[in-house]
C-alpha cells in the first residue's frame, strides 16, 4: 500500500525537532600578527547553519546526515507522480549539483490515487536533521519545464498542530505553463491553499539558466528575492486579523518536483520525460532580514563581484555599496562566499599581487580565509592580507592578496 503525502497545497502534518548546526570558523592555523590563530568571529557575516553543495561523485545519493527521501503518491493534490528513494529520480551529478529526475515510467509497479502510477519523481526533506526559525533560506538552481512540470523549494512548520495551523512558507513555485513566472506565498490558519497568500514574480524563462531564489525571516516579516531583486514583504498586518504562525516556530527545507496536479494540470506530449530540476546548493544563515553581509573597506566601498557575473573568474573588486547580491557575503566554515561561489586567490597564488576572484567552491587553500579581531581578512594558506590594490578607493579597483602591514586598504568592516 502506498504511503500518502502531505499535499502542496493540502498538507498533512509533520512534528520534528531539530539540531540548528551552527557554522564556525576553522582554527588552529598560525598567522601573523596582524591575524591571529584564533580570530574572533565577525558576527555581522552571517554564519551558515545548513549547507548542502551537493557535491560528490555521479550518480550518488543525497547526503542522508542532511535530507530524508520521501516515498509514495499525493491524492490530495492529485499529483500524478510516485515519489521514490531511488537515485535514477534525485542523484548527484559529479558536478557540484543535485537533479531530481521526473521519469514517465513504472519500474516497482507502484500504485497512485488514480491507479498505476505513470511518473516517478523526488521529494526530499529536512525532517528530524534541521530546522531553523529566522535567517536566509536560499537554493541556486535552474528549473524544470514544460506543461505539468511543478518544482518547488518550500517550508513547514514544526510544532502548531496539522497544516495549515503549523504554516508553510513557499520560497520558490512554479507551474510549467508559466516558464518565466514563479510564486512565493504562505499559508496558516484561515489563508491555505487557493486562498494562501502571496504574491508572482516575472522574469526570464527560469529552465534557461541557474536563478537563486532567496527568502529572509525576521520575527513579523517575511521578503521573498529572486537574483537578489525583493519581490514581496508579508507583515501580520496582509493576514485581515488571522493568525501569524511564523514567529518562534522552527521549519524545516523541503525540496520537490511534481508531476501534474490540480494548479499545473497534467503533462500532456509536448511535456520533455525525464524532466529534470537541477540544484547547485540549498543554504540557510542565521542573519535575518539581510541573509549575509556587506564587508566594507576602504573609503567605506564594498567588496564587490564585478557585473554580479557569476561566472568563474570573475573578479572581486571594491564599489560603492548598493546592497545587492554581489555583494552579500555569508561563511561556510572558513569559506566567504557570493553568488553561489567562494572567494578565491587566483590559480591557489600566495604571492604578493595574486588576484581575488569569485570560482566554485572547492575547500582549496585558495578559498580558506580567517577574519581577525584586528580586522584583517586573511587567506591562511598564503599568511597574507585581502587587500585594496594600490591603495586606490576607484570603483572597480581589484582585491589581492599581500603581506599584511596593518594599512587602511587592508581593514574590513561587516555592515548588514
Amino acid at each position: 500500500m502506498s504511503i500518502r503525502l502531505s499535499p502542496r497545497r493540502n498538507r498533512a502534518t509533520a512534528v520534528v525537532s531539530a539540531a540548528v548546526l551552527l557554522g564556525c570558523l576553522l582554527a588552529g592555523t598560525a598567522l601573523s600578527t596582524q591575524a591571529t590563530a584564533a580570530p574572533a568571529p565577525d558576527v555581522s557575516i552571517a554564519a551558515t547553519t545548513f549547507a548542502d553543495e551537493f557535491n560528490g561523485p555521479a550518480a550518488t545519493a543525497v547526503d542522508g546526515s542532511k535530507w530524508n527521501m520521501e516515498v509514495g503518491d499525493n491524492v490530495n493534490n492529485h499529483e500524478r507522480q510516485y515519489y521514490t528513494n531511488r537515485t535514477s529520480n534525485a542523484a548527484l551529478d559529479g558536478q557540484g549539483n543535485l537533479v531530481i529526475t521526473a521519469r514517465r515510467e513504472n519500474p516497482g509497479n507502484y500504485n497512485c490515487w488514480y491507479g498505476r502510477c505513470e511518473y516517478t519523481s523526488a521529494r526530499l526533506n529536512t525532517v528530524g536533521k534541521f530546522s531553523q526559525a529566522y535567517g536566509r533560506f536560499e537554493t541556486w538552481l535552474k528549473m524544470s519545464h514544460g506543461q505539468g512540470m511543478w518544482p518547488a523549494f518550500w517550508m513547514m512548520g514544526t510544532t502548531g498542530g496539522t497544516w495549515p495551523d503549523n504554516g508553510e512558507i513557499d520560497i520558490m513555485e512554479n507551474v510549467g505553463f508559466e516558464p518565466n513566472t514563479l510564486h512565493g506565498t504562505i499559508h496558516g490558519p484561515g489563508y491555505s491553499g487557493a486562498d494562501g497568500i502571496g504574491a508572482a514574480y516575472n522574469g526570464p524563462r527560469f529552465a534557461d539558466g541557474f536563478h537563486t531564489f532567496t527568502l529572509d525571516w525576521s520575527p513579523n516579516l517575511l521578503v521573498w528575492y529572486v537574483d537578489g531583486q525583493e519581490y514581496q514583504r508579508r507583515t501580520p498586518a496582509d493576514l485581515g486579523g488571522r493568525t501569524w504562525v511564523f514567529n518562534n516556530r522552527p521549519f524545516f527545507l523541503l525540496l520537490n518536483l511534481a508531476v501534474g496536479g490540480y494548479w499545473p494540470g497534467d503533462p500532456n506530449a509536448g511535456t520533455p520525460m525525464p524532466n529534470t530540476l537541477v540544484v547547485d546548493y540549498v543554504r540557510v544563515t542565521d542573519a535575518p532580514g539581510g541573509g549575509g553581509g556587506q564587508i566594507t573597506g576602504l573609503a567605506g566601498k564594498c567588496v564587490d563581484v564585478a557585473g554580479a557575473n557569476s561566472a568563474n573568474g570573475t573578479a572581486v573588486q571594491i564599489y560603492d555599496c548598493n546592497g545587492t547580491a554581489a555583494q552579500r557575503w555569508t561563511r561556510n566554515g572558513n569559506q566567504l562566499q557570493a553568488l553561489g561561489k567562494c572567494l578565491d586567490a587566483a590559480g591557489g597564488g600566495t604571492a604578493n599581487g595574486t588576484l581575488v576572484q569569485l570560482w566554485d567552491c572547492n575547500g582549496s587553500g585558495a578559498q580558506q580565509w580567517a577574519v581577525s579581531a584586528a580586522n584583517d581578512i586573511v587567506n591562511i594558506a598564503a599568511n597574507k592580507c585581502l587587500d585594496v590594490t594600490g591603495n586606490n578607493s576607484a570603483n572597480g579597483t581589484r582585491l589581492q592578496l599581500w603581506e599584511c602591514t596593518g594599512s587602511a586598504n587592508q581593514k574590513w568592516n561587516a555592515a548588514v
